[in-house]
């Protein structure tokens, strides 16, 4: 066990070490203008003055003070920032130097100490078909850290994929809107319904984690392919062109599906590939999002 705790914390330190480089080339000083802006809370009624905007009045105030009042709202001072990250079974395929799992985390990390830079507060959802964990948002360096050891650690009571099952989260059990990065490999259908309502409510960003050797066969003959939610197993013939064609057609029309839903949902969409940078993709996606909103 020792050995395992030791392990998780300098995986934790090096996540750490490599966020700290990078936070402010992820974000810098437009780290505001990378989402919809934060949230704003009510401050106080004054006297309306000319110019201010009608939609501001406060009319049960103005009837009962026989004068027009408008409400007045500030910044919130922190801003809640939930990193909800598929720990499913397929998470785990990789065929190039990281698994799916371990770009998810570290795209979760950058994410976090970003937050954590600017004071926002971080929470951290995992998921499978079911909540696995749930840490409320907290704007401190050591909850950062006992969540990522978590995310590293956790063994998951179940294998299979239901992304309806954090929707619901977010359009249920969060009581005041987020910037929300669903971190997953979206191996699932059916849920674009509850992502339409979760996207309404918060800043949503799909960050689709994949392989590019998904959409590929290996060189050989009879290969099983094993489905790692189900554990159904298939035997495929490698050397049969329309299989090969087959496969990778399959690969490519569920990730254009994914952009689609999301997109479709009016929520952000960032491809994140096994084989890539993943500070770099998150880098050009935000600036790509705040140039589109200048």
């Amino acid at each position: 066990m020792k050995n395992i705790d030791e392990t998780v914390q300098g995986a934790v330190r090096r996540l750490e070490i490599r966020a700290r480089h990078r936070v402010e080339a992820l974000f810098g000083g437009a780290y505001r203008s990378a989402f919809k802006g934060r949230g704003l809370e009510f401050a106080e009624v004054r006297p309306y003055q000319r110019g201010d905007d009608v939609r501001a009045i406060d009319w049960n105030v103005s009837a009962r003070m026989d004068d027009t009042y408008v409400k007045v709202f500030e910044e919130e001072r922190e801003q809640t920032v939930i990193v909800a990250v598929d720990v499913s079974a397929s998470q785990a395929f990789g065929t190039g130097p990281a698994p799916k799992r371990t770009v998810a985390t570290e795209a979760a990390a950058l994410v976090a100490f970003s937050a954590l830079h600017h004071q926002d507060a971080v929470g951290l959802l995992l998921f499978t078909d079911q909540i696995e964990v749930q840490r409320p948002p907290r704007n401190t360096r050591r909850h950062v850290l006992h969540s990522l050891r978590t995310l590293l650690s956790h063994t998951p009571a179940s294998r299979q994929t239901d992304l309806r099952v954090p929707l619901r989260y977010l359009l249920h059990s969060l009581s005041h809107p987020a910037t929300v990065l669903l971190i997953s490999d979206f191996m699932d259908d059916g849920y674009a319904p509850l992502l339409r309502g979760a996207a309404r409510r918060h800043d949503l960003i799909g960050v689709h984690v994949h392989d590019p050797d998904e959409a590929t066969l290996p060189a050989g003959g009879l290969l099983p392919l094993t489905d790692a939610e189900t554990g159904t197993t298939r035997l495929v013939d490698a050397r049969d062109p329309a299989m090969r064609r087959a496969i990778a057609q399959a690969a490519q029309e569920r990730q254009a599906r994914t952009a689609s839903t999301l997109r479709q949902a009016q929520a952000g969409y960032l491809p994140l590939p096994t084989t890539g940078d993943t500070a770099e993709a998150l880098i050009r996606f935000f600036q790509r999002r705040i140039h589109a909103r200048s």
